[in-house]
Order: structure tokens, then sequence, then C-alpha cells
């Protein structure tokens, strides 16, 4: 989709941000989405063209490409109006992407894509094919249930949430812990999930992975805006946890990425792999 800012746009949305992101880091990378026959959509489609992402599952369809009017507050952090119906609500389901489900890593996909119910049914069909899911919960009212979400975290074998979205969605199903830990083992048993994942913003992340707790406190930058940040740090700990195994490292290299990403415009800035290492073990 594209995020409209007070002055200009980008393209963005969750799952693409997370998809570039990806890539960056050298994973191979197919975006399930649908775009609209029209300007914005063509842009999409060449931007993934350009970033060597696989875009054979990316269809056009009758509805216009999806957009998201985006307003900042004074520090940065991002609120969001999302246009209803979009192209996206409209992915279609069909056996050859199932078979490319079921033969990849990981499935990653978000609760804003379950918001209509053409979407949302083919998804619950993929997610019956795929080996590893990773949920990126994405609450933007008024666009979810609480009984949608827990649903999806029953499929999942990784659960993603910001701090305010581990208390308010944990808090609705029933959970009377006041805790970040407390909350995060309630969602774990609740779900029968063994890995959640919860940002903090400026103040890092905590990852929790069969019983042990693993805490990051983060990176100090000057915010430019956040959008995108929470997305870019998915991606690298994903990457990251897939490939070293190393839960203290994927955190952190998720920390380092997501700061560098607040610390810039749009949500898909490039960072190279030098300025990454040197931000987080900078020379003295």
């Amino acid at each position: 989709l594209w995020d409209h800012f007070p002055t200009y746009s980008k393209i963005g949305g969750a799952p693409l941000n997370v998809a570039l992101r990806l890539k960056s880091l050298g994973a191979e990378v197919t975006l399930i989405s649908a775009i609209g026959n029209d300007q914005y959509g063509n842009q999409i489609q060449e931007l993934l063209k350009n970033s060597n992402i696989d875009t054979t599952e990316l269809i056009k369809v009758s509805f216009k490409t999806g957009a998201v009017n985006v307003s900042l507050n004074e520090k940065g952090d991002a609120s969001y109006d999302i246009v209803h119906p979009s192209a996206w609500d409209k992915i279609d389901y069909n056996d050859k992407t199932a078979e490319k489900i079921a033969n990849c890593d990981v499935f990653v996909f978000g609760s804003l894509s379950t918001r209509d119910e053409h979407s949302r049914n083919s998804l619950k069909n993929y997610l019956m094919k795929a080996q590893y899911k990773v949920f990126d919960v994405n609450l933007r009212a008024p666009h979810y249930t609480y009984e949608g979400i827990r649903d999806l975290m029953n499929y999942a074998d990784m659960i993603k949430l910001n701090d305010d979205e581990l208390f308010e969605v944990s808090w609705q199903l029933g959970s009377k812990f006041n805790s970040f830990k407390q909350n995060i083992e309630y969602l774990a048993k609740l779900t029968n999930t063994n890995t959640i994942c919860v940002t903090k913003g400026a103040f890092g992340a905590v990852l929790y992975q069969n019983g042990n707790f693993y805490n990051h406190n983060g990176f100090r930058v000057k915010v430019v805006d956040t959008v995108g940040s929470g997305d870019s740090f998915l991606a690298g700990m994903i990457y990251t946890l897939f490939t070293s195994h190393d839960p203290k490292k994927a955190i952190e290299i998720g920390c380092a990425i997501g700061a560098l990403v607040a610390n810039s415009e749009g949500g898909n800035p490039k960072i190279e792999s030098k300025q990454l290492e040197a931000f987080i073990n900078p020379i003295l």
C-alpha cells in the first residue's frame, strides 16, 4: 500500500516493510498480496521487481491499491487512517501459492489482512499449509476483534506485539497480571505458543522462547518517525534467529535495525551491513 504523509507519499505496509528488510538481509522472499490496476499498483510492482522480491503471488484486482493517511505527533509517533476496502482486502486463494507456502521456512502474516472476509478466508487456508508461522499483531482500530486476534494466535509458532498490544490483548483475553513477564507467559500458555516477542519502543524488546527470557534495552537515536521500525525489527530478529539460532543476538540485531529505521524518514531506508555493525559496536 501507499503511506500518505502530510508532505510526501511512500510505498509501505507492514508485510512489504518486512519483505524488503528480509530481502536486504539475504533471505529469499515472496510477497503474497493484491494491488489495483492503477499507477500506484504499478509502482509497487516495479519496486518489488527492482528489489528482487518474487512477485508471482502479487495479483491485480478491481479494487484500488491500498492507501493509508498517516499523521505524526510532535514525538514522531504515527497514527493511521487505513482506507477500506482496498485491493489487499481481496487476496485470492490458489493451490500454487499454497504449495509455495508449504515449502518455505517461514510464513509471516499480520492481523490487518483479516479485516475483510475475502482475504481472511484465504489466509486461514494458507496457514494450514505453512511449516512455521510468525504472527505480527498489528492492532489498528476498528479493523480487529479480540476473538479474531486469539484465533490467529492459535495458528502461530511465534507472536510479535508491541508493549501496548501485549497488555491490551492479554487483559481482554482474561489476564489479571500487570507485569510484562506474567502477561507474556499468560499468552504463551493460552495460545500454546512457545515464542513471543514484545517491542518496547525506545526501551528495546524482550523475547520469550521455550521458557527463557532474552532482553535488550534498545539503542538511543533521534526519532524522525516510527513508521516501519517495528517491521524492520521483526525482519532482523527472524532472519538472525533462523540463521544463527541465537535468541540473544537476534533481539540485538532486531533492536538495532529498528532504531536505525526510526532515525530515518519512512519505513524502508537502506541499511548497509557495515552501517549496522558500526551502530552496534562503534569504534571508540
